[in-house]
């Protein structure tokens, strides 16, 4: 054996070893493994921190969640299909109308519409027609209930742009920490060598004081050192690339102009915030994510699902399942409180009056072209738009208009063009100023109006109403209490025939009515009147047939009345009458004569004058007999005499042989004439009194009133 003899132990030799790996031994070579560790961990930290946090997992996961449902959707599928299918001079067109707007756009607005975001879409996606037509109504509503959720989710996420946020400072993050890592690998990994020299001083115990030591594993370290110097590289090249991609355009920003020009759909809205970011993330994977979840963001897409899921529900036997005979004798369609007009409507060619209530967002289709007998539309509280060619049918095939309404703008613009509209009913608050609302001067265009309906809270008679004075046949204003005032242009309406002022506070009969020498029938319901004097003036009116003065204050009658020989029907119930004039039943013609609810208690003998008479009501007063005269009036059909003071009815009642119904309840009889068989038209049905008094007719008369 040749070299320096040392005497040392194995023991001495591992104590040196130890000494010089912590004293000599650079840190780097010494921590090495435990930097690649620490450095490893941070990095997969600052990668998945936001996939963990809950403030944007849940975002993200959510996202996810939705993004596959409505990209496996089945109405996805359809509604591209029906873009697939338009012709191809339409798709150049949009492709000229795009090229222009891209050469046009600059700055990061013109690169975010170019961007791979809304490219190459068209090749990838193909549509199989076979079965995008086919959509059942599990599907449907599975569709309804995601357009539900992509709305709540976007008015969430839209609201803050933490995800953008903790994306940009975790790449940051990532970038610096790649060029400290590079910065001082770089410059340490010269330090890992295999032999190192160590000067510790233990002379004492060893007899030496410099040693020369070896690092077994420093060839191996300084190999993985290099090794992980490229894979750092490539790992914070890769975060570069991130940064400049972050800041090169506007993430928070998220523009669908080229799926809405391919599409047609022009209603996609652009989003922001976490909403665009998340979009933008979906982009780098596949495009076409982006262009099927952009139907869910379309509220032209969601209302032709809504369309399609409410004519699955309301097939044509379902809806001519509803369909009743109206007030018009028309057959009527009552639809209420849809969420829109089922196209399955116009397949009902029967049809004609559609009633539709409680309906947001109609859009009558050019189809109603279909229903040839339509002539009468009800719109209750509903915003309705129309198609050019529908209105084009409805000006010249609709008769009867109501509209019912909570606000003016709810008036449908497009009905003062309905030139043959015969009847015209509006419902709803209006201005008390109404003569200067604009929207109801058009009323004069309607040349072929003949009835008016208006139930609001008017002052005084619309000047538009004026204009169409000169073919109005009939006019209502039904107020809710307002005062009408200013009644002056009532004389233009020369050709008025029936006149309904309800519930407008007059206190006087307006002397302008007497000038309507055309009117048949007044109505002056729920009103102050007190005294009725004027009434003498209506003996000029010839032609008036039917007068109604009920549910007013009226304490007596005038002598002046019998004066108006050509009333047939006339109305005086609910007042506060006490003593009828024997001058009334002068009015021979009278055929119709109501006085329930007064204080009558006496019925004047001169009632047997009219012969004509059919209908007599004196229910609710203080009678306690009848005037044998009235059973001379044998037209009698309708005799009305309870809730009075009666204790005897008179066995002469047998001579009314066309009566057919008679109110007997709420007096003082004590037995019912037998002489009622004699009224053959009379049934059980048509008596009303009290079970134990019917009970006292004779047995062959209760069967007789009984028998059909």
């Amino acid at each position: 054996m040749k070299g320096l003899k040392t005497d040392l132990d194995l023991q001495q030799y591992s104590f040196i070893n130890q000494m010089c790996y912590e004293r000599a031994l650079h840190w780097y070579a010494k921590y090495f493994p435990y930097l690649v560790l620490i450095h490893t961990l941070v990095f997969m930290l600052c990668s998945n921190f936001w996939f963990k946090f809950p403030g944007s997992s849940s975002k993200i996961e959510h996202f996810i969640s939705i993004l596959g449902k409505c990209f496996d959707s089945p109405w996805t599928t359809r509604a591209l299909s029906e873009v697939s299918g338009e012709d191809s001079e339409e798709k150049d067109n949009r492709k000229n109308n795009m090229s222009r707007s891209n050469t046009t756009q600059s700055g990061p607005e013109g690169s975010l519409v170019n961007s791979q975001s809304l490219k190459s879409i068209p090749e990838k996606f193909v549509v199989d027609k076979s079965t995008a037509g086919a959509l059942d109504k599990k599907e449907g509503e599975q569709a309804k209930a995601l357009f539900e959720k992509v709305k709540k989710f976007r008015l969430h996420v839209e609201e803050g742009d933490i995800l953008y946020a903790m994306y940009v400072r975790q790449t940051v993050l990532k970038v610096i920490k790649f060029l400290i890592i590079i910065a001082y690998n770089s410059a340490l990994v010269s330090k890992v060598q295999f032999t190192v020299d160590c000067n510790v001083d233990i002379q004492d115990m060893t007899g030496y004081k410099n040693f020369s030591c070896n690092h077994t594993m420093a060839h191996l370290f300084s190999k993985l050192s290099f090794c992980y110097l490229c894979f750092v590289s490539i790992y914070g090249l890769t975060c570069l690339y991130t940064l400049y991609w972050l800041f090169y355009r506007s993430l928070r920003e998220y523009s669908f102009e080229y799926v809405r020009q391919e599409t047609g759909i022009d209603d996609i809205p652009d989003v922001k915030n976490d909403f665009a970011f998340m979009l933008h993330m979906i982009d780098q994977y596949d495009p076409l994510y982006s262009k099927r979840f952009a139907v869910f963001l379309s509220e032209v897409s969601e209302n032709k699902l809504k369309q399609l899921n409410l004519n699955n529900e309301w097939t044509p036997d379902k809806l001519r399942q509803k369909l009743q005979t109206n007030a018009h004798n028309r057959l009527e369609l009552p639809l209420i409180m849809l969420s829109g007009l089922p196209d399955t409507v116009f397949e009902i060619t029967e049809l004609q009056s559609l009633k539709l209530e409680i309906i947001k967002n109609v859009m009558i289709p050019a189809t109603i072209a279909q229903l040839d007998n339509l002539q009468e539309l009800s719109l209750h509280q509903c915003s309705v738009k129309i198609h050019s060619a529908a209105l084009s049918f409805l000006k010249e095939n609709l008769k009867v208009l109501s509209v019912k309404f909570d606000d003016m703008r709810e008036l449908p613009p497009w009905m003062y063009g309905l030139r043959n509209l015969e009847e015209l009913y509006l419902v709803g608050s209006l201005s008390h100023d109404i003569s200067k609302n604009i929207t109801l001067e058009s009323l004069r265009d309607l040349k072929s109006l003949k009835i008016l309906s208006i139930k609001s809270n008017v002052s005084k008679i619309p000047q538009a109403v004026v204009d169409v004075s000169s073919h109005l046949q009939k006019m209502c204003i039904h107020n809710d209490g307002t005062k009408l005032v200013m009644l002056n242009n009532l004389k233009k309406m020369t050709n008025l025939t029936e006149l309904e002022l309800v519930h407008c506070d007059l206190e006087r009969i307006p002397h302008a009515v007497f000038s309507l020498l055309s009117l048949q029938e007044l109505d002056l319901k729920e009103n102050n009147l007190k005294s009725i004097e004027e009434i003498v003036s209506f003996q000029h009116l010839r032609k008036l047939t039917v007068l109604k003065l009920w549910h007013n204050s009226i304490t007596y009658i005038p002598e002046h009345i019998k004066k108006l020989t050509s009333l047939e029907r006339l109305f005086f119930s609910h007042n506060k009458i006490e003593v009828l004039p024997s001058h009334l039943f002068l009015c021979n013609k009278i055929r119709y004569l109501d006085l329930s609810y007064n204080d009558i208690r006496f019925i004047p003998p001169e009632i047997g004058v009219l012969q004509s008479l059919q209908y007599f009501s004196i229910t609710c007063n203080k009678v306690e007999s009848l005037p044998d005269e009235l059973y001379f009036c044998k037209k009698l059909k309708t005799l009305k005499i309870g809730k009075n003071s009666l204790s005897v009815l008179s066995p002469k009642i047998g001579n009314l042989l066309f009566l057919s119904y008679l109110d007997v309840k709420g007096n003082h009889f004590e037995i019912l004439p037998p002489e009622l068989g004699d009224c053959r038209a009379l049934k059980r049905a048509g008596l009303v009194v009290e079970d134990a008094l019917f009970e006292t007719l004779p047995s062959d008369v209760r069967e007789q009133m009984k028998t059909e």
